[in-house]
């Protein structure tokens, strides 16, 4: 049977992000389970993505990869689920700034943290993001009494970039500033984030019987 919409993950992974956005949108769509080392690197998958790694959609022959590039294609694409502020409105703007933040200045600052990269004395201005110091002040000067990223309305900026933020605030790799942990706390219990955390759990839960 022929599926518009497959989404292809493993519940350890930023497949996790994109779940929450699909169940977000409330459109059907077809999940295949991919494995670490095996089917993440088999051929098939390889045709879809030579990364060889998750998340990755495809829509009617469209193949979209990377977490945000896909949030943010899924909320143009379904604009009735209103997770994109709609073209021509000023907050169009506010949203892709943030979520290409997300993707550039805060992905490479946690990770490089998270592997002791430090960069040579008085070359730090040759990273995209300046210092881990300072993406997280900015983060936090975004955060700090807001409920949402982009205005006063829940996005797909959120699902991501909140994303990154629980994720850290988890696994230790963003210090539990109160801003972070509010608004953490805030989006995290929306039905669809419920929802979309226990479909990959009882995934991973399944996994090891």
């Amino acid at each position: 049977m022929a599926h518009d919409l497959v989404f292809y993950t493993n519940p350890m992974s930023r497949g996790r992000i994109v779940r929450w956005m699909l169940e977000e949108l409330g459109q059907p769509y077809h999940t295949e389970l991919l494995s670490y080392g095996t089917t993440m690197k088999a051929p098939e998958y390889l045709a879809i993505n030579p990364m060889g790694k998750v998340p990755a959609i495809v829509h009617r022959g469209t193949i979209v990869t990377e977490a945000a590039a896909i949030c943010t294609y899924l909320a143009e694409l379904f604009p009735e689920a209103g997770l994109i502020p709609p073209s021509g409105d000023p907050l169009r703007g506010t949203f892709y700034r943030w979520m290409f933040y997300a993707a550039g200045p805060i992905e490479a600052a946690i990770t490089n943290k998270s592997q002791g990269f430090v960069a040579a004395e008085g070359k730090s201005g040759m990273l995209g993001y300046g210092s881990f110091e300072h993406v997280m002040t900015t983060l936090d000067g975004l955060l700090s009494g807001r409920e949402f990223i982009v205005g006063d309305k829940f996005s797909a900026a959120d699902v991501y970039l909140g994303s990154q933020i629980g994720f850290g605030l988890q696994f230790g790799s963003i210090e539990k500033r109160p801003s972070f942990e509010k608004y953490w706390a805030g989006i995290s219990a929306r039905p669809a984030a419920v929802k979309a955390r226990a479909i990959d759990d009882g995934l991973i839960a399944a996994s090891k019987k």
